[in-house]
């Protein structure tokens, strides 16, 4: 079983599962990586929005995309399972792969993409049905039928978010009558259920109490174990506390959005190599 360290950044894996994560943009060795980036330029029609993004996400761990509002943060999280294909006029240059096969390849089956790229937003999205019903509507689509196999999925992917002790009893209630953070927490459940390889997570936590946001932040950490997380948020404290690896985004003179720098998260936040990522880690823009 694979064990962390208390101090996010610094990964100790003890049975293979992954090893040490290094700290330059693409030298994760082959092995770890999940997702990489090469030269990657996304233009929303004329607008050049992302420039140059090359980098490498390693597996069971989790990555925090920082920066300032307006940098590109969400638009290149939303690269890794094509969300972008749904607004007009995009346009998209360079590689992204995903265990090395092109995400944007002409044989590349987008429903597919999205059952191993699972997505939690800003704001809890519960569909409008039942508790069960939210959690087994994506092994549905993907062909499940049996009612005892969905029962169990859904058991599992609940207790996965420590929900199913809170709603086992409550199962065909509406979702929209749980709390913000349990609804959150079951957006995460309903990800899980699909059996994805990559949890993306888009300021999952910003508006959900402190409390809620400790659990959701203690199941990240657990889920890294065997998922990897990238997470998007403007909370450096979450930053440092969860992540293992950070990507500082940064908009240019022309208003392109950059990676400015990437490396452990540790390292970052201790000894960043540059200035602006130290003025923006330590509070004096953004």
């Amino acid at each position: 079983m694979a064990h962390r360290n208390h101090t996010r950044g610094m990964i100790n894996y003890s049975e293979g599962l992954c090893t040490s994560i290094m700290s330059d943009t693409t030298n994760v060795t082959q092995q770890e990586i999940k997702i990489k980036t090469r030269s990657v330029n996304l233009y929303y029609g004329s607008y050049h929005a992302l420039g140059d993004i090359t980098f490498d996400i390693p597996a069971c761990a989790i990555t925090a995309i920082i920066g300032p509002s307006g940098c590109g943060k969400s638009t290149l999280l939303r690269l890794f399972n094509r969300m972008n294909d749904l607004i007009p006029g995009v346009t998209i240059d360079g590689e992204t792969l995903l265990n090395d096969v092109p995400i944007y390849g002409k044989d590349m089956d987008v429903v597919s993409l999205r059952q191993k790229v699972g997505m939690v937003f800003q704001k809890p999205n519960v569909f409008p049905m039942s508790i069960y019903e939210n959690i087994i509507i994506g092994p549905k689509h993907h062909g499940v039928r049996g009612r005892r196999e969905l029962m169990e999925i859904a058991e599992i992917s609940l207790s996965k978010v420590a929900l199913w002790d809170e709603v086992k009893d409550i199962l065909t209630k509406p979702a929209q009558g749980l709390a913000m953070g349990q609804q959150q927490r079951l957006c995460i459940a309903r990800a899980l259920a699909v059996e994805p390889e990559v949890l993306l997570m888009d300021e999952s936590c910003s508006a959900l109490d402190p409390v809620s946001t400790m659990k959701i932040e203690e199941l990240m950490q657990e889920l890294s174990e065997k998922y990897t997380i990238i997470i998007v948020t403007h909370s450096m404290e979450q930053a440092a506390r969860v992540s293992d690896m950070s990507a500082f985004m940064m908009i240019d003179e022309n208003k392109i959005g950059r990676l400015h720098e990437y490396s452990e998260t540790q390292e970052m936040f201790i000894s960043p190599k540059d200035k602006l990522t130290e003025d923006y880690i330590t509070g004096r823009f953004g």
